[in-house]
């Protein structure tokens, strides 16, 4: 694992203590291939892919786009539900 992969997965632990292996990585996957998230501290970076990856994967945000939604209408109607998955993974930051 490298350094940067390393402190984002630290970061992570403290952001999301009960977060599933799967999402786990997939959440760093994302942090690491961003190029956005590239100069970002770890903290951010696990932040910003960790509710990125939320909301693309454990919601209907990407449906409603797809139904015609614009993005800041779909973002509020998943916030509940982004929420409860941050809440069952251990996440005590606010959203």
């Amino acid at each position: 694992m490298n350094h940067r992969r390393a402190a984002i997965a630290q970061a992570l632990a403290v952001l999301a203590p009960h977060i599933p292996k799967y999402d786990r990585e997939a959440v760093l996957d994302r942090a690491e291939d961003s190029s956005g998230l590239r100069h970002a501290s770890p903290q951010a970076a696990a932040w910003l892919a960790l509710t990125s990856h939320i909301r693309h994967t454990h919601t209907d945000y990407d449906r409603m786009l797809d139904d015609g939604y614009d993005a800041d209408s779909a973002r509020h109607f998943c916030t509940e539900s982004m929420r409860q998955v941050l809440m069952e993974w251990g996440c005590r930051k606010a959203f």
